[in-house]
């Protein structure tokens, strides 16, 4: 086993460990020389996210990858396109197209509420 197997995972993770602990330690940092000038602590307050709508997006999502599957297999079948730029084109293009359809209809949903 070379070195180098070992100490890239370990450069990897210590890279991600050292970026969070330095944001968490500034974001800490700031927000107490803040409530020192007299802020208000419920700015630091966070907003709790609605996962009420993951299920829609995720199935989005699914339906998107399966048409963009079936849309580069026709690519394939009837034009000359390649297929290992069919496939991933129409995967990203249709799941995109139904991200975005899925934000429209959430973003109805937030101002019908």
């Amino acid at each position: 086993m070379h070195a180098g197997e070992i100490l890239i995972p370990l450069i990897v993770f210590a890279s991600i460990f050292a970026v969070i602990y330095v944001f968490l330690n500034t974001r800490n940092k700031e927000r107490m020389a803040m409530i020192e000038k007299g802020a208000d602590a419920s700015l630091f307050a966070t907003k709790k996210k609605s996962f009420r709508n993951i299920t829609l997006k995720i199935g989005m999502l699914a339906v998107g990858i399966g048409v963009g599957i079936l849309m580069g297999s026709i690519l394939d079948s009837y034009t000359t396109i390649d297929e290992e730029v069919a496939y991933p084109s129409m995967i990203f293009l249709f799941g995109g197209l139904f991200l975005v359809g899925n934000a429209f209809i959430e973003k109805k949903e937030q101002t019908d509420d």
